[in-house]
């Protein structure tokens, strides 16, 4: 019997290797497409998978759930949250999407976003970001790149900005640093880690200015300074994070406007030590 405390797919992946053949068969389609059974009734999943009823019923059983809706109703949880795989469907598995639904909610996707971002906000975090005693920049799994995308582009206006943690380093040797006067910019997307309480809760024990940059389906951070929620939608199997690139963008653009001379002054000594040094 697999332990309750895990997540579904947690659970049907121990099960596998101890399954029937038709009941193995149903596992290998609800890892595949976890999303159905939150969708379907059990006669439905059954017929999707091609096995029998009891067969659902059987497997169900074996992973811990005393009855389908209570197996549905934890599988409904975790879509909210949980894996992209959540969001996939059999019927679209061998469909490709075309170039225009890519872009076509791409854009539908920066609307969205833009449209709860009002200009006040931008340019709020872009001067606070400038005035700050130190920038910190955080971002784990799909949001690293885009933590490191924002301090790479920052560097070119602001000195004191670093994507944490680094290689080798834990949280709690940067955490101790924070300061009042500091700026943290906190990229959250999903799927987040089970310590992204802890460490906002530090970050406002800090007093530092928090901007929170998550996906849609984060509940509303009252903590955070500033809370922009980028709608990540896409039609095939992955997030789309447009607008996350142009919420980077259009904050990396701002601060370089609101640094005037002083930043472009930064910005054309980079450039002639980088010409200087024969780097690029």
């Amino acid at each position: 019997m697999v332990p309750k405390d895990r997540s579904f797919l947690f659970r049907v992946r121990e099960a596998l290797p101890d399954l029937h053949p038709a009941e193995k068969r149903l596992g290998e389609f609800v890892c595949d497409f976890p999303g159905e059974l939150a969708s379907y009734s059990a006669q439905e999943l059954a017929a999707l998978a091609h096995v029998s009823k009891a067969t659902v019923t059987r497997f169900i059983q074996r992973l811990g759930y005393d009855t389908y809706e209570e197996a549905r109703r934890h599988a409904r949880a975790e879509r909210q949250t949980g894996s992209r795989l959540f969001l996939a469907n059999s019927t679209d598995a061998s469909s490709v999407q075309s170039v225009k639904a890519h872009i076509a909610q791409g854009i539908a996707n920066l609307e969205a976003t833009f449209v709860s971002i009002p200009d006040s906000q931008i340019e709020a975090a872009a001067a606070a970001i400038l005035q700050a005693r130190k920038v910190w920049v955080i971002g784990f799994r799909s949001s690293q790149p885009f933590a490191s995308y924002l301090q790479w582009q920052l560097t070119q206006v602001i000195e004191n900005i670093s994507v944490i943690p680094g290689a080798g380093q834990t949280m709690g040797e940067h955490l101790v640093s924070l300061r009042d006067d500091d700026v943290v910019v906190f990229f959250a997307m999903r799927r987040r880690i089970a310590q992204i309480d802890a460490i906002i809760d530090q970050i406002r024990r800090s007093k530092s200015s928090l901007l929170y940059v998550t996906d849609e389906s984060a509940p509303f951070e009252t903590s955070a300074t500033w809370h922009f929620q980028c709608q990540t939608l896409a039609p095939g199997p992955l997030f789309n994070h447009t607008s996350v690139m142009a919420l980077c963008h259009l904050l990396i653009t701002r601060c370089l406007e609101k640094a005037g001379v002083e930043g472009r002054t930064r910005l054309r000594n980079i450039e002639a030590l980088n010409e200087g040094l024969d780097e690029l």
